[in-house]
């Protein structure tokens, strides 16, 4: 099994600043794209950004010269430093990242339990 958990979310005010960590652990061979994932209460999951193994990434407008995605490839870790956050931003931070369990299998998406973000005006 492949376990994917969060850390790092809470309540900041508008303007402020958070930083969260999805560790992936388990029986992993290779990890592909790792990403964050956001879901406002009565909406649907949206993508907030992703990074592939080689470092390329991609953001959701909505989140661009804000938010800056990472990875410790050596930690099967992702972050997600999250800069000028507005009340919009507030939604549950959802983790995924594409593992191979070995190298004849292909990739399956895992998610992480999520982690509340919630930013006060």
């Amino acid at each position: 099994q492949v376990q994917l958990v969060e850390s790092g979310g809470g309540l900041v005010q508008a303007g402020g600043s958070l930083r969260l960590s999805c560790a992936a652990s388990g029986s992993i061979f290779s990890i592909n794209a790792m990403g964050w994932y956001r879901q406002a209460p009565g909406k649907v999951r949206v993508l907030v950004a992703t990074i592939t193994s080689d470092g390329s990434t991609n953001y959701a407008n909505s989140v661009k010269g804000r938010f800056t995605i990472s990875r410790d490839n050596a930690k099967n870790t992702v972050y997600l430093q999250m800069n000028s956050l507005k009340p919009e931003d507030t939604a549950e931070y959802y983790c995924n990242a594409r593992v191979a369990r070995s190298r004849s299998s292909g990739y399956t998406d895992y998610w992480g339990q999520g982690t509340q973000v919630t930013v006060s005006s």
